[in-house]
């Protein structure tokens, strides 16, 4: 029951980072902005490593770990999002986001044993991105050769975010949530600010409107620091496979969070998209109950 729950405040969380980074694009650029996030995460993250006294990672194992995962998770995946979506629509970038539980699907498969695909799996998986496809289907047209690079960028970061949980489930068990999440966007940060800063000038020199500012708090404290503390637990405590179906909830959040803040209109598409990825995240949670039932019986 407190995995449950623990999935729907990470939708809640990443539902609304959509809005916040909208927002905050307003007057940030891309690349620095993403990482300028991570610097005030990680530091508020080692903070609270400090204040509880965890011991840093010795084994070479454990760094490499969080270097790959680092790199793939947060430079590549976010990197590649912030850029594409300059080219692209919003709603068009939330499907492409919407494949990483699909390329988890897969990826799981190969490295962990006991989430082998199965076919309600894969019809949960991709009945719930079909709805994803349905709630953006008057967004979907690719305008240029630009556009087309962008859709390419936000897949190729899908998947190595799909990776990259994969790899934490299978490797990164008896690392705590905070020396996880502070490893890798230590990681990551470095690449973002290195690409940021010569292209995008100096930070101090932006446009620090209060609402710029209000997003990247939001998006480094709420959209990073507590929702990726959330999401390692999550990952120790629940399929990893199960954990990345929040991507295929957090473009309906934003839309309907849109529809509050930004008086977007409610249409079909929102209603029948919604329920269908609803309804394929829901086949798949019932199938699982009827498998552990049926395990539970047989070891009687």
């Amino acid at each position: 029951m407190k995995a449950r729950l623990v999935w729907l405040i990470l939708c809640c969380i990443w539902g609304s980072t959509w809005l916040f980074i909208k927002l905050g694009l307003e007057d940030l650029p891309p690349f620095t902005f993403a990482g300028i996030r991570f610097v005030i995460a990680c530091t508020i993250l080692f903070v609270i490593i400090r204040a509880k006294g965890f011991q840093l990672p010795r084994a070479r194992s454990d760094w490499t770990l969080l270097l790959s995962t680092g790199l793939l998770s947060f430079s590549l995946n976010y990197g590649l999002l912030f850029w594409g979506e300059q080219y692209i629509s919003s709603g068009l970038a939330a499907l492409l986001q919407a494949t990483i539980p699909v390329f988890g699907l897969v990826i799981a498969h190969f490295y962990l044993p006991g989430e082998r695909m199965t076919w309600p799996r894969i019809f949960g998986v991709v009945f719930g991105f079909l709805g994803v496809g349905i709630v953006f289907s008057n967004q979907l047209a690719v305008a240029n050769g630009k556009a087309l690079a962008g859709c390419l960028a936000l897949v190729v970061g899908s998947g190595c975010a799909a990776y990259s949980n994969v790899l934490v489930k299978a490797r990164g068990q008896k690392l705590d949530p905070a020396i996880l999440a502070a490893g890798q966007m230590f990681v990551g940060l470095i690449p973002l600010l290195i690409v940021g800063i010569p292209l995008e000038g100096n930070p101090l020199k932006f446009h620090w409107t209060p609402i710029a500012v209000l997003s990247m708090c939001y998006l480094a404290v709420v959209g990073s620091v507590i929702a990726f503390l959330l999401y390692y637990w999550l990952v120790h405590n629940m399929d990893v496979t199960t954990t990345m179906l929040i991507a295929l909830v957090t473009p309906v959040v934003a839309v309907v969070l849109g529809m509050i803040v930004l008086h977007e209109e409610l249409n079909w598409r929102t209603v029948v998209g919604g329920a269908m990825i609803m309804s394929g995240i829901g086949f798949i949670v019932l199938q699982k109950r009827r498998k552990e039932k049926v395990e539970l019986v047989a070891s009687a």
